[in-house]
């Protein structure tokens, strides 16, 4: 085998793994970076002090998780709504009303919802103070 034969292989091949780089890379879905990074800046002190308003009154929800339904419980009456964000795809998110006007449970139903891992952001007020709290869970 000569020289010529050689480099028209290596090149063949170079230019072959190039082919297959470019395809992965434009076929591969989109860099989803966040389109609001300025304005979640400005925003940060904000939700900051959302999040130590939780911490400081003891206001917590508490999550019980069935195979149909999850049930959330706040130690007083909130007004707000809860956001499911699914971390691997950002269709699937969702978001629902909490109300509990009588001091009772918020049930929402989870048989319609896909299987796996979700982030729960609650933004929620109640007695005149902000809230926001974030919670990683399974559903089943």
């Amino acid at each position: 085998m000569n020289w010529g034969k050689i480099t028209v292989i290596i090149l063949t091949a170079f230019v072959l793994f190039i082919g297959g780089i470019s395809y992965v890379m434009f076929t591969s879905p989109a860099d989803d970076y966040d389109h609001q990074y300025y304005e979640d800046g400005l925003n940060f002190d904000h939700d900051y002090n959302r999040e130590r308003q939780v911490t400081k009154d003891n206001a917590q929800p508490a999550i019980q998780i069935d195979t149909c339904c999850i049930k959330f419980t706040f130690p007083q009456v909130v007004k707000g709504n809860v956001r499911f964000v699914r971390p691997s795809s950002d269709a699937k998110d969702v978001s629902y009303p909490l109300d509990n006007k009588a001091g009772g449970p918020v049930e929402i139903v989870t048989t319609k919802m896909k299987k796996g891992k979700w982030q729960l952001i609650f933004a929620w007020e109640s007695s005149h103070k902000a809230y926001l709290y974030h919670k990683e869970v399974y559903i089943k």
